[in-house]
């Protein structure tokens, strides 16, 4: 077990096992159907972003014929090599998956695609009508020579490229074609008159279907659909003199003039055409792949989207409310007398919203300081960050232009909040604010007063209904000033700071839990009780790693569940075998960050922001904040625990690499987590509904004209 290839998982190769454990859900017949199909969607998605990040960063490294290997040993090209077979591997199963699983059953249930064989007369009248009027107005066909370069072709965009039929030049007939780009203002799924039920065609198989129009006077022998993936793994020059808000626009635009780091073709193509694509795009065969469906599975999130299909989703489960806050009651109020865990979206984003919202209005709050990493497009917690710039209280947003693929919204909301009169900065240089933190400065009887949100995921209201996080809300003083000093740090040019409490990267929060983790490792090796659990994204700091290999050795218990990517090695005889790491992949996308150490008795539990992973260690500004108060600690545990002993949606990491599905054994009643922290939480809030539900009162008419 010396060798880095055995100690070690490759990042990128587990990154895929964890698409898969997603794809996996869209063949579970257990789950509703349309949520299947949107767990494909998701699998499509998710690999055009990977392909735009680390396939384009590894193909950058081999081209400098870099031989630096990674954790597991594989150098940059022998990773391409590794994830170009595995990709296409999947690839194939999420085709079958939607040929065989997911089309014939959504046709079953009246949502059928449709081709030209497919359609009613009047469904073929419409279909030209809409092409006449709607489409071909908007297309231009474009020829493509292999003398001249291709123009510039959309990153993820959708193009029909079409072949013609050779005319004689001189001795020999000179092969044709032609491009057309199908611009996203198009609706990608066009609906078809039915009478009932929902049916539909693809516009590229409409396109297809009506070409021939492009070209009067040719003939032509064929068409076919195709999509390119630029690479997005590039940034700004941050050594460079400059405005980071120019240099980010930049970096937009460089991505759109980027190499091809994928090309998706349909399969049916023949080899002439696919070759002269090849060609002209770059895109070598290991980097191309045969689609046999819908090009861009990320489209069919349309699908899962429909409306009166309501029994093909899973039941809703409606965000609880606080019961520590009550209606009209003010935030600030209920946060003096204790503080609040709130565990999303079982439990609504609602409190961190009115936060936000009330401190804008409230006439003692002096200030507001927030960082913003991921918003939604109408955030109303930026628009009460203006308000209260526009109402005279002092306020400070941090606005990370860096966020991948959110640089351009972060742009604009940078400028509108300068606009109102917001204090913006723009960033750290050459680091990325991941941190989760709001602090509102209150003027109160005994002095100013500071109250604070922490958080696992962003704000936005949106992303809170889908992915699982934890907030917490206090108006702890400790943690307060640690707040204020976190923000003096990374706004001023102030040296990083000693904390209380909280722990920050990139200065010292890799050593703080490889502290804690020695922690439990001693206590082992004295002969007393040890146990880590901890719940994260990804794992892949191989120094956690060694730590938490050197603390099973001593015979600690280690619980991981990492959602995504995971590094490390469980389950090894003499290195790891007092590990175990699980994964979950249910209706929510998991994305809290929970630690957990036993310390002897004093538990000591931890949300934070940062995976364990070298960037959130060495390159985020990051936090890691305990959880003191002792019933939030005891949700926290029980958060976990309840994620650890899923046997219904969670699979366990073997010590080769493979993931398997665990069950429950025996009489044990199979424990869906997901479900049973919502019971919990429905459980916890059920009397607060029950003492606060409305009453009926009659209204009466005045007393004089009461009927005796």
């Amino acid at each position: 077990m010396g060798s880095k290839k055995k100690r070690f998982f490759n990042r990128e190769l587990s990154w895929i096992e964890f698409n898969q454990r997603v794809l996996d859900q869209a063949w579970d017949e257990r789950v509703p159907l349309l949520e299947r199909t949107k767990f494909l969607a998701i699998t499509g998605s998710n690999l055009d972003e990977f392909f735009m990040v680390r396939v384009g960063g590894l193909q950058a490294l081999a081209r400098q014929k870099s031989s630096k290997t990674d954790a597991s040993g594989l150098t940059p090209a022998q990773q391409l090599e590794a994830i170009s077979e595995r990709a296409h591997k999947m690839v194939a199963e999420q085709y079958a998956c939607y040929n065989e699983k997911l089309e014939p059953v959504l046709a079953q249930n009246n949502i059928r695609r449709m081709h030209r064989s497919d359609l009613a007369d009047r469904q073929q009248r419409y279909a030209e009508r809409l092409f006449e009027t709607d489409i071909m107005p908007v297309l231009t066909p474009i020829a493509v020579s292999t003398d001249t370069p291709l123009p510039l072709l959309a990153n993820r965009g959708l193009h029909v490229f079409v072949r013609l039929r050779p005319q004689a030049d001189g001795k020999a007939a000179k092969q044709r074609f032609a491009l057309l780009p199908l611009p996203q203002s198009v609706q990608r799924f066009i609906t078809l008159p039915a009478d009932g039920g929902y049916q539909f065609m693809l516009l590229e198989d409409l396109v297809a279907m009506h070409v021939g129009r492009f070209f009067p006077g040719e003939t032509v022998m064929e068409a076919a659909s195709f999509r390119i993936i630029r690479n997005a793994d590039m940034g700004v020059r941050e050594d460079l003199a400059g405005d980071l808000l120019a240099q980010m626009e930049a970096v937009l635009d460089a991505r759109g003039r980027s190499e091809c780091v994928r090309l998706e073709v349909q399969d049916s193509i023949s080899r002439t055409t696919l070759r002269l694509l090849q060609r002209v795009l770059a895109a070598p065969a290991p980097n191309t792949y045969l689609c046999a469906g819908p090009i861009d599975l990320s489209a069919l999130m349309r699908l899962a989207a429909l409306d009166g299909y309501e029994d093909l989703k899973y039941k809703p489960w409606p965000p609880r409310e606080c019961v520590l806050i009550t209606k009209g009651q003010s935030i600030f109020n209920a946060l003096k007398k204790k503080s609040i865990l709130l565990n999303h979206p079982y439990e609504s984003f609602d409190p961190v919203q009115q936060f936000v919202e009330e401190a804008s209005i409230d006439p003692d709050v002096v200030a507001i300081k927030q960082v913003l990493y991921r918003t939604s497009r109408n955030s109303p917690i930026v628009a009460a960050l203006a308000r209260a710039a526009e109402k005279g209280k002092y306020v400070t947003a941090l606005v990370e232009l860096k966020a991948r693929f959110d640089e351009e919204r972060n742009i604009e909301w940078a400028r509108a909040l300068e606009d109102a009169g917001v204090q913006v900065i723009y960033g750290l240089r050459g680091l990325k604010t991941h941190a989760k933190i709001c602090i509102v400065l209150r003027r109160e009887p005994q002095g100013l007063q500071r109250y604070l949100h922490f958080g696992t995921g962003n704000y936005n209201e949106i992303t809170a209904r889908l992915y699982s996080d934890i907030s917490y809300m206090t108006a702890d003083d400790d943690l307060g000033a640690d707040a204020s000093a976190f923000f003096n740090t990374i706004t001023g040019f102030s040296q990083p700071q000693r904390y209380r409490k909280i722990e920050a990267a990139p200065i010292g929060l890799r050593a703080k839990i490889i502290a804690l983790i020695e922690g439990e490792t001693e206590r082992k090796r004295q002969g007393q009780k040890a146990l880590i659990m901890a719940k994260m994204n990804s794992l892949v700091d191989s120094r956690v790693i060694k730590a938490l290999y050197a603390a099973s050795k001593a015979g600690v218990k280690i619980q991981l569940n990492v959602r995504g990517v995971c590094c490390l090695r469980p389950g090894v005889k003499r290195l790891s075998e007092n590990i175990t790491v699980t994964s979950i992949v249910d209706r929510f996308l998991e994305h809290a960050r929970i630690f957990y150490f036993h310390n002897g008795g004093d538990e000591r539990v931890f949300i934070s922001s940062a995976d364990w992973m070298p960037r959130n260690l060495d390159r985020r500004v990051e936090l890691l904040v305990p959880v003191e108060d002792a019933e939030s600690k005891r949700r926290l545990v029980q958060i976990l625990e309840t994620h650890l002993r899923d046997t219904v949606n969670a699979w366990q990491l073997q010590s080769d690499g493979r993931y398997q599905r665990l069950s429950a054994t025996g009489k044990k009643k199979p424990v869906q987590s997901q479900e049973e922290l919502y019971l919990q939480v429905c459980a916890a809030t059920e009397p607060d509904r029950q003492k606060h539900r409305i009453v009926f009162e009659p209204l009466r008419p005045p007393s004089d004209t009461l009927v005796t």
